[in-house]
């Protein structure tokens, strides 16, 4: 990954990285992997995500 800072402007290359670190899904990451997550656990929270994964999609393609 590679932001360029234009003018000596950090703070909006500060704010670029955050915004494409976000996309990316790295604080997710991060804040998943900060705790051992028990197997069981990390199987159920699969299965929720996955469920409102798909009740999301259901619900934008149900509108078209």
């Amino acid at each position: 990954m590679e932001i360029k800072v234009f003018g000596n402007n950090i703070e909006k290359a500060i704010k670029d990285l955050k915004i494409k670190l976000h996309k990316e899904g790295i604080f997710k990451e991060l804040k998943k992997r900060r705790f051992y997550e028990k197997p069981s656990v990390k199987e159920k929270r699969k299965r929720i995500e996955a469920r409102k994964k798909k009740m999301k999609a259901s619900r934008f393609s149900r509108s078209r």
